[in-house]
């Protein structure tokens, strides 16, 4: 199954009154593995960036001034997205900038029935709890030591991690990606954890009946009185 996990930047809280997104980050995961694949751009809103934007993400009029219109790049952007379910927290937010921007350029918005939404998943998991990325990513352990501003594709990197937590986890400790056969023709020694890997087979013992064992059952039946199965 593919999914891409992504985070926007914007200019502010709603696109129905002008805001834009300005950055988009995505990760793609395969059966919950990371492939290595990412999507990452700047876009250039076409109007000024509010002061308490910027101070959240650091992104100023002059850094997007010379980046590209979304419009420009959203055949890319969908080339990557193709048809996986995109994951965000609180992914409303996110799906409402990216339909805006879509339909602004005459694109089709992303179906809603696409969206997976972290933060809806950890409500359940965690209700009362403090739920931003930050709150969960302490939760489950995730290093965010080199989150100074917010960034689209860092976000998406630390919620790529939280998903999976969330989500299950990597069932770390049961060795099911770290499993190795040892062929009986390789000849070197094998190393400690390849040895304590392998396992110990029991032949297994004989489960049909020896004729003394059927004959002490047969003088057990004969010994029950008016057996229930004896009037069918």
């Amino acid at each position: 199954m593919r999914e891409i996990i992504f985070d926007t930047e914007t200019t502010g809280f709603d696109p129905q009154s002008g805001d834009r997104m300005v950055e988009i980050g995505c990760i793609e995961m395969i059966d919950r593995v990371e492939t290595g694949a990412s999507f990452h751009c700047y876009y250039n809103p076409q109007r000024s960036m509010p002061k308490a934007a910027e101070e959240v993400h650091g992104l100023s009029d002059v850094f997007l001034s010379d980046k590209k219109l979304f419009a420009a790049g959203a055949d890319e952007l969908l080339e990557f997205l193709g048809e996986a379910n995109l994951v965000a927290h609180n992914a409303q937010f996110d799906f409402n900038f990216l339909n805006a921007e879509l339909v602004l350029c005459g694109k089709s918005p992303i179906s809603q029935f696409r969206m997976v939404d972290t933060l809806a998943i950890a409500k359940v998991k965690h209700p009362g709890a403090k739920l931003s990325l930050d709150a969960l990513c302490s939760r489950y352990g995730i290093d965010r030591s080199h989150r100074v501003k917010h960034g689209a594709l860092l976000d998406a990197e630390l919620l790529t991690q939280l998903y999976i937590e969330l989500t299950g986890g990597r069932q770390i400790g049961l060795g099911l990606a770290d499993d190795k056969v040892v062929s009986e023709t390789d000849d070197r020694q094998p190393t400690q954890k390849e040895a304590a890997l392998r396992r110990q087979f029991i032949a297994p013992r004989p489960h049909s009946a020896s004729a003394e064992e059927l004959a002490r059952h047969a003088a057990f039946m004969e010994g029950i009185k008016d057996p229930l199965w004896a009037d069918s």
